[in-house]
């Protein structure tokens, strides 16, 4: 292999909409640029600064097609590691080398990792409402542009409360109550199993919201149901009661969004506690160790369906639909729609067509970056309210 050198690493910040997202650019002294998602949307300063201090003058000089080895320096170069700020700055990389690689091969990414194990991954995108009828149109508008998976919502993450019983002077934060969200979600699958009978595959996600005997009464009760999968029915710190959710129920179980160490990932895949692996790319590193993670996932009958939201770059996107086009226990894939603003800074992105997401053909990972756009639409923090999840007396729940 002919050394192609790392001459210059740079980190972008950009809020074309909603969302603070990190961008990573490698430049290389054989004119080969390649761009990866670091959006850490909460932090996003913290992991510019990790990017630019750190693993710039620690990458510069060496040979970028020697993936696997500036992924494991990268990630113990600081000795404590395996933290989102870390994982996200360190992912920006990786993807900019799998990106050069693939341009230097003249492939997509995907026939690079070894070509395709399907045509396109079946998508699902979210529907939401205050009321049943609300949550019905919305299930209605997505399945009228062909998407047969669906996440509803009824309400905010944990619902929203209608008449709360709450002390005087309640503290600031986003309140629910988690017996009016359990009692409303088992109607919400009762009325859309009424009105779109077996047509719809439904997804929902708890979001972390209940205490775990609590997620052991959901399980069981969404049982006749047959979601596609139930997200996020417990934290990460409670992950042990999953095996009691399993001895109860066949509610399928997805977990992991919120996932940055293998140690949190690897009992559960091996004592197949879960169905569904929710890993964000980025947040457990990038391109590197997501396929680690995915052939240990199929050896247990794990399957994929990676972290999808809207606050991740179009890159990101590109990169969870490359991955699930050649890996074969890939199931489906989380899709946000884009404005126009942003799908201008990242020429190039996947979209949903029919309810099935398709790769991108150019060499590399296929999304491009137009900075001067990017430069247009500077960061702006905002404290990200919906974070400060309150119980019923105030106290700060897991979000």
């Amino acid at each position: 292999m002919t050394p192609v050198m790392i001459k210059n690493i740079e980190c972008f910040i950009t809020r074309p909409d909603r969302h603070n997202l990190v961008t990573v650019r490698v430049t290389t002294d054989k004119g080969v640029t390649g761009h990866g998602c670091a959006t850490f949307q909460q932090r996003p300063l913290a992991v510019k600064t990790l990017v630019d201090e750190y693993l710039k003058p620690l990458l510069i000089g060496r040979d970028a097609n020697n993936i696997e080895d500036l992924w494991q320096m990268m990630n113990v170069n600081a000795y404590w590691r395996n933290g989102p700020l870390m994982n996200n700055a360190i992912s920006g990389v990786d993807m900019a080398l799998w990106d050069i690689k693939g341009q230097l091969a003249g492939m997509p990414l995907y026939q690079l990792l070894g070509g395709k194990s399907r045509d396109a991954i079946p998508a699902y995108s979210h529907a939401s409402g205050e009321t049943l009828e609300e949550l019905f149109a919305s299930v209605d508008k997505l399945l009228a542009q062909g998407y047969r998976h669906i996440r509803c919502q009824l309400g905010f993450y944990g619902g929203t409360p209608s008449a709360l019983h709450a002390p005087e002077n309640p503290t600031p934060g986003a309140w629910f109550d988690q017996q009016e969200y359990m009692a409303n979600t088992v109607e919400m699958f009762r009325a859309l199993r009424e009105k779109y009978g077996w047509k719809l595959h439904i997804l929902h996600d708890v979001h972390e919201r209940l205490f775990p005997q609590q997620a052991v009464q959901l399980a069981k009760q969404l049982e006749p149901f047959q979601p596609y999968f139930i997200e996020d029915i417990l934290p990460p710190q409670q992950t042990a009661w999953l095996e009691q959710i399993r001895q109860q129920s066949c509610v399928p179980l997805a977990l992991g969004e919120l996932f940055n160490n293998p140690a949190e990932w690897h009992d559960l895949i091996v004592n197949r506690r879960i169905d569904f692996i929710r890993c964000h790319v980025s947040q457990i590193g990038g391109i590197t160790p997501a396929i680690k993670l995915a052939h240990l996932c199929q050896a247990f009958g794990v399957r994929l369906a990676w972290h999808g939201p809207g606050d991740m770059t179009p890159i990101g996107v590109a990169v969870n639909t490359h991955l699930n086009i050649h890996l074969h226990n890939a199931a489906i894939q989380e899709f946000i729609p884009r404005s126009a603003t942003t799908d201008a800074v990242f020429p190039g992105a996947p979209i949903a067509k029919e309810g099935f997401v398709y790769p991108p053909e150019a060499a590399g990972i296929g999304v491009g970056f137009v900075e001067e756009l990017a430069l247009a639409h500077p960061v702006v923090y905002r404290p990200h309210e919906w974070t400060q999840s309150r119980l019923p007396d105030g106290a700060i729940h897991t979000p």
